[in-house]
């Protein structure tokens, strides 16, 4: 049976934690990733409602957009609500994995899927970014020990490229050491210099996550003191960034283009800054709450950005700049989002069963 674990590298493979925003709570936020995982649930929020649902059908694994637990708290008990779906997720062992803002921007991520869905072509980053610091370990190693190294430091977190994992590079050659008195050498004899047989292991790592690979691999190796390097590496521009940008077939009216995006994202209602009949081509999309990107929607000379909502003096602003403005809800330029993913993981684990939460609904109705 898969594991917690196993659902984790999967997401990690599909949204690499490096892609989230500085301020955000990504990962596994609740839970044991030794745990079995037999049924797993989707949904935009952790709310009471999905909670409930989670329990009653057996979850073992809710896997949202939002963060649960998102800012820092002194205090988890019943005396609010955070505190309560919390503890009744820990009591029924249900484990709460978010990878929210790197799930916004990977490539195929949730701003890809809302371009795709409009139409959108020549679709490319919003907003760039340097990619996430990153640092390559080289560890030297005696044959019996590669597999076991090389799986503790893939556990740990090093080895992903893009979309692949558990990535290295492996040569062989002749280590030499020569051992004090002092020491307890697992090959050969300490007083003499030993010449043995090993591989230089290289992984790339998260610059964040080298402590803990470097602690995996010292645990897994043999030596009484392993030989390893670590390399920071150049940063580079990030492949992806945040939000898209992306052209229209054909120019249209902002009231077609409002309306193209209400079916295709299945939205109850929309919202619109700029006048109807005004041409767009030019798009700009950054999903949820997403208002901060429309200086960078200015900046790139769009004709329109299409984001969940945003605030009031905002949407003033576009009209003062005569950037039209599309707002069909956070709910639903995120919720497809979850639904998809639920679609992937199935796909990925078809002996687990993987469905978007049944009970989730947008809070905002129109009356």
């Amino acid at each position: 049976m898969s594991t917690v674990a196993d659902f984790m590298s999967a997401l990690q493979s599909i949204a690499p934690l490096a892609l989230a925003a500085d301020w955000d709570n990504v990962g596994l936020l609740l839970g044991d990733s030794a745990a079995p995982v037999q049924r797993v649930m989707t949904c935009l929020t952790v709310t009471a409602e999905s909670v409930a649902e989670a329990i009653e059908t057996r979850a073992h694994l809710i896997i949202s957009h939002h963060p649960i637990l998102f800012r820092a708290i002194q205090q988890l008990t019943t005396a609010n609500a955070e505190g309560r779906m919390a503890l009744d997720l820990v009591r029924a062992g249900v484990a709460v994995y978010s990878a929210h803002t790197a799930y916004d921007n990977c490539a195929g991520g949730i701003n890809d899927q809302l371009a795709a869905r409009i139409g959108l072509t020549d679709v490319g980053p919003l907003r760039y970014c340097d990619a996430a610091a990153q640092c390559k370990i080289a560890v030297f190693v005696p044959e019996h020990d590669l597999k076991k190294v090389s799986d503790a430091m893939f556990t740990a977190g090093a080895g992903h490229i893009g979309q692949y994992r558990e990535c290295s590079f492996r040569l062989a050659g002749t280590g030499t050491f020569f051992g004090s008195e002092a020491t307890n050498p697992t090959l050969g004899v300490k007083g003499q210099r030993e010449e043995v047989a090993e591989w230089r292991l290289e992984v790339v790592c998260a610059e964040h996550a080298v402590d803990a690979v470097v602690a995996a691999l010292r645990h897994a190796h043999s030596y009484e003191e392993p030989a390893f390097d670590v390399y920071p590496l150049r940063p580079m521009r990030a492949p992806a960034g945040e939000g898209r940008l992306g052209v229209l077939p054909a120019a249209m009216s902002l009231g077609a283009f409002a309306q193209l995006a209400k079916t295709a994202l299945g939205a109850s209602w929309v919202q619109i800054v700029g006048a109807p009949e005004q041409s767009v081509r030019r798009v700009t999309i950054a999903c949820g709450a997403a208002g901060e990107f429309f200086a960078d929607a200015a900046a790139r000379q769009a004709d329109v950005f299409l984001t969940g909502e945003m605030r009031f003096h905002d949407c003033l602003a576009a009209q003062t700049k005569r950037i039209a403005v599309v707002l069909p809800g956070h709910y639903a330029t995120e919720r497809l989002g979850m639904e998809t993913l639920a679609d992937r993981l199935q796909a990925r684990f078809p002996d687990a069963t993987v469905w978007p939460s049944r009970r989730e609904r947008d809070p905002l109705l129109i009356m």
